[in-house]
């Protein structure tokens, strides 16, 4: 005979099918809750997401520069990554250094004339002192430095020397982008006595994670939010007019010099007729078609399929010839 449960078998046998549902039901709720970042209203971001994307670029193309330039000086094996491209305050720059770190100053100079703060970059001190350890013939430093390990005079120089070798390329790196050139790096190992930007003031920081061999550390370059203000004003400036009038002087001229010798294709239009599929069928030798333009009738010279002058239907030597009469081009312009 089969066993039969009591009401109170029953219910507790129900509440334990429950409870396992519910719990995965709370669990599914809070994995489905969005997260949300903070937005400071006080102090809203500058820049847009695709001009943070315009410098990730240029980044990513200083990296792969800068990584060979240290497999060529030190003839080790050197990666480096672009981590984060972010907008923030400089004091969230300045208080992740210590006393004892040193900080390098690069000047642009921008096409405009315009004046902003350096660049500022720092190294980690394990991945710096592992450079110069391979620098002077060895094979990187097996055991990290302590926090705010302070460099000797050696050290420092030696600093400066392969800072030296990795932001040269800086303005190249831009290049693809601006033409600017860079001033002489200046080196700072006390935070405070860097004042040209203060805590508040926007800046946008990028994060190069490098691993040289066994060695890993970061490259911070800290761009300061007045210093692109004026680089994202020359390029707009330049996307709107389309003009380039920094560039090389007398350029039009080397352009048409490099491609005087260029063959195009020139023809002259005696006119246009409009015919129908049987028209054409029916068409033998000696048949003429109404071109409806007069025999003195100015014709139209093409360049490449290009209108570009106004010309006269003659003879020159016994062949068919055309004389120029007006620049179309030039009206064109002329009225524009």
């Amino acid at each position: 005979m089969a066993e039969v449960l009591t009401q109170s078998q029953i219910d507790a046998l129900l509440s334990e099918m429950d409870s396992p549902t519910t719990k995965s039901e709370d669990t599914d709720e809070k994995k489905a809750k969005p997260e949300y970042k903070k937005y400071d209203f006080y102090s809203p971001k500058k820049f847009t997401k695709d001009r943070l994307k315009v410098i990730n670029g240029i980044y990513d193309n200083y990296t792969r520069m800068a990584a060979s330039r240290v497999n060529s000086v030190l003839r080790a094996n050197c990666e480096m990554e672009v981590v984060s491209v972010e907008e923030q305050r400089y004091f969230e720059f300045s208080n992740a250094l210590s006393d004892n770190d040193i900080i390098v100053l690069q000047p642009l100079y921008l096409p405009d004339k315009s004046k902003a703060p350096p660049i500022v970059s720092h190294m980690s001190s394990g991945l710096m002192l592992g450079m110069i350890d391979r620098l002077l013939g060895g094979s990187e430093c097996e055991e990290s430095p302590v926090v705010g390990y302070t460099y000797t005079e050696i050290e420092k120089r030696l600093y400066e020397k392969m800072m030296q070798y990795l932001l040269d390329i800086t303005g190249e790196a831009w290049s693809q982008y601006l033409e600017i050139s860079t001033g002489k790096l200046e080196y700072d190992a006390n935070m405070g006595m860097f004042q040209e930007v203060t805590g508040e003031s926007p800046v946008v920081i990028v994060l190069i994670n490098v691993k040289m061999n066994e060695v890993m550390g970061r490259l911070t370059i800290c761009i300061p939010g007045n210093l692109l203000a004026n680089v994202f004003a020359v390029i707009d400036k330049r996307r709107e007019s389309g003009s380039y009038e920094e560039g090389l002087p007398d350029g039009r001229e080397l352009i048409l010099e490099k491609i005087r010798d260029t063959e195009l294709t020139v023809k002259a239009e005696l006119g246009k007729a409009r015919l129908s599929l049987s028209d054409i069928c029916s068409m033998r030798p000696g048949d003429v078609i109404d071109l409806k333009k007069s025999k003195d009738a100015t014709l139209t010279l093409y360049v490449e399929e290009q209108p570009w002058f106004e010309c006269d239907l003659g003879a020159y030597k016994k062949h068919a010839a055309v004389k120029i009469d007006k620049n179309i081009k030039k009206e064109v312009e002329g009225n524009e």
